[in-house]
């Protein structure tokens, strides 16, 4: 028995034994213990979420989910588990739902209604960066003053995380970055620090390019397409190869590079055929059933005349509209 096993039945079992004999289960290291474990099992079964292709349902689940993991955070502030299901869990719900209300309301013309729902967007986006920066404080220090600005950060980065293990941490905080700053566009102070998030996604790619389906090469296409002056053949280079890699299963890749590359470049055949195949495609994967859902429901806005005119398309000719899929 090693000498930290020892010291753990030491300082638990007298008051496991206390605790079981008064029915006091939920106090002391026990409660700890069961905790930790609890916390643990739900990031390790986290990513069945992903495989729910109903909406409504996830939607619900997100939210109560949610509340669950700020539960878990009171109980144990100093658990990374805990933090890192709230990063994940506040970054995801910003996408999928508020951000999805706010296009549509915005769709819709209804600016008061549109208005609400990007705030809750941009709360739950801050929220899951809030998360975030505790879980990187607590695997090194120096934080604040390492992202004063981009050669410092990366730095920072390249000296603190090293392991395959911190891609997923880095993609989700520095993902939750990005989305600040894309909901938050008018605000100059959130754009002014975008570098942050970009670092992040870098540094998650180059130690693990596979977390979230190739998501930050994905989120890095898009950046290099953020206006018409910015690096687009690069984006369009990126977007390319991560369709080859994720095998045209992950239907944000097609969705982003339409919305992102493709409308700046004004190049409206390779829009409509991007947008067409997710509209067409019929359950790719079963593992990114909700995020290509979610990529539909953009899809379906984005053959919109409003969207569509917001890229320079000339809308003298009807938008083509997606075949059924023969998948």
């Amino acid at each position: 028995m090693s000498s930290s096993m020892r010291s753990f039945l030491r300082r638990c079992l007298p008051l496991a034994t206390v605790a079981t004999a008064m029915g006091l289960f939920g106090t002391g290291c026990l409660s700890s213990m069961i905790a930790d474990g609890q916390i643990s099992a739900t990031r390790e079964a986290s990513s069945a979420f992903n495989s729910i292709g109903d909406y409504e349902l996830a939607k619900s689940a997100a939210s109560a989910g949610l509340v669950q993991f700020e539960g878990m955070h009171v109980l144990r502030p100093d658990n990374k588990d805990a933090l890192f299901l709230l990063t994940k869990g506040w970054v995801g719900y910003a996408y999928a739902f508020p951000e999805d209300d706010f296009e549509a309301a915005s769709d819709s013309g209804d600016d008061d209604l549109a208005e609400y729902h990007k705030k809750r967007a941009r709360m739950a986006y801050e929220r899951a960066i809030f998360y975030g920066i505790e879980l990187l404080k607590a695997k090194a220090s120096g934080f604040d003053d390492a992202k004063k600005n981009d050669g410092s950060l990366r730095q920072w980065l390249d000296k603190n995380f090293t392991s395959k293990d911190d891609a997923e941490t880095l993609f989700w905080i520095g993902y939750g970055w990005l989305g600040r700053v894309n909901i938050a566009k008018d605000d100059p102070v959130l754009v002014a620090d975008l570098f942050v998030g970009v670092a992040l996604i870098d540094r998650s790619a180059k130690l693990d390019p596979t977390v979230m389906h190739y998501g930050a090469q994905t989120a890095i296409a898009a950046y290099h397409a953020r206006s018409a002056v910015a690096e687009l053949d690069q984006s369009k280079t990126q977007f390319e190869d991560v369709l080859a890699k994720t095998q045209h299963k992950s239907l944000v890749v097609q969705l982003n590079y339409a919305t992102r590359y493709a409308c700046l470049k004004g190049d409206r055949g390779l829009y409509e055929k991007l947008i067409n195949e997710v509209l067409s495609a019929e359950d790719p994967d079963p593992e990114q059933r909700l995020t290509n859902t979610v990529a539909k429901r953009r899809a379906k806005r984005a053959l919109g005349k409003t969207r569509m005119s917001d890229c320079g398309f000339d809308m003298s000719a009807p938008a083509t509209k997606a075949s059924p899929s023969k998948t």
